[in-house]
């Protein structure tokens, strides 16, 4: 299985090579995004959003879809697992701190619109997860660059973790698990 930075890399590499100017980070921000937002793990609806978002609308290549598809089915497992497991997809740990603070703020801004999707009312949501959003929305606008050095690298390795915990306590909160899907009637007309 390959690792979260390797997917990063291939994924990348994979939409460049498809003229689509964005990055497994923004692309996997969506997803998760959505997921938190309240669309049920087994909707397919990410591939339309992702195909206006990333490439103005014309349908994604087939050979992405079944990567992202792959993605998302991780995110999921991910996601409803309890011992907090969400990978962010993101450069190597030995990329330079830039890229990675980039890809970050990509991720971020990704899951925002993923989100905002599938949430409209955050009158039902926690202080909690309305803060985490506030701090989402704060992080996508830092623009400084960061100096190569221990402290910078501390310093974006704990705000990639908080990311990383906030998604999941705005999926926790306001995702559909597989248990809440199966318990919801089914609507027929």
């Amino acid at each position: 299985m390959k690792t979260a930075s390797e997917i990063f890399e291939s994924l990348t590499a994979l939409l460049q090579r498809n003229n689509i100017s964005t990055d497994a980070a923004e692309v996997q921000g969506i997803l998760v995004g959505m997921l938190a937002g309240g669309m049920p793990l087994e909707s397919q609806d990410w591939k339309a959003s992702l195909a206006d978002f990333t490439n103005q609308g014309a349908a994604l290549s087939n050979e992405i879809v079944n990567v992202i598809s792959d993605i998302q089915q991780q995110n999921c497992q991910q996601l409803v697992e309890a011992e907090f497991a969400l990978s962010l997809i993101l450069p190597d740990d030995a990329a330079p701190i830039n890229e990675r603070g980039r890809a970050l703020i990509n991720w971020i801004q990704g899951f925002m619109l993923g989100f905002g999707l599938h949430q409209a009312d955050l009158t039902k949501c926690s202080a909690d997860v309305k803060e985490a959003l506030e701090d989402f929305s704060e992080i996508s606008r830092m623009d400084d660059e960061m100096s190569e050095d221990e402290e910078s690298e501390q310093a974006l390795s704990e705000v990639m973790e908080y990311v990383r915990i906030s998604a999941m306590l705005c999926f926790n909160e306001l995702g559909q698990s597989a248990d809440q899907e199966q318990a919801t009637p089914k609507t027929i007309h």
